[in-house]
């Protein structure tokens, strides 16, 4: 594993979550995750948020689909947005 990856990984534990800003940042100052790290990641990250009982509500879902309908794709708020509208439809 990259010290990337396990930089990340113990600021997840703490934290309980990571921002898109916090992955860059640790990017840059560590190099690339590979893809299996970065998916691992993600999937540990969504894991986390489920697991914290935070419901997505169908105001914030519909306010999600709004802002991927309007924002720049790849973008942080399109990210996020996307993120809703997956744990919405995934049941979380």
């Amino acid at each position: 594993m990259s010290a990337t990856f396990d930089k990340l990984k113990a600021m997840l534990a703490e934290k309980g979550t990571l921002s898109n800003e916090e992955i860059n940042a640790a990017v840059e100052e560590h190099g690339a995750l590979s893809d299996e790290e970065m998916t691992w990641l993600e999937s540990e990250k969504l894991k986390v948020e489920k697991e914290s009982g935070d419901q997505i509500t169908m105001d914030q879902y519909l306010e999600a689909l709004n802002t991927l309908d309007s924002a720049e794709a790849g973008s942080d708020e399109y990210t996020k947005a996307e993120t809703i509208v997956q744990r919405y439809e995934s049941g979380g």
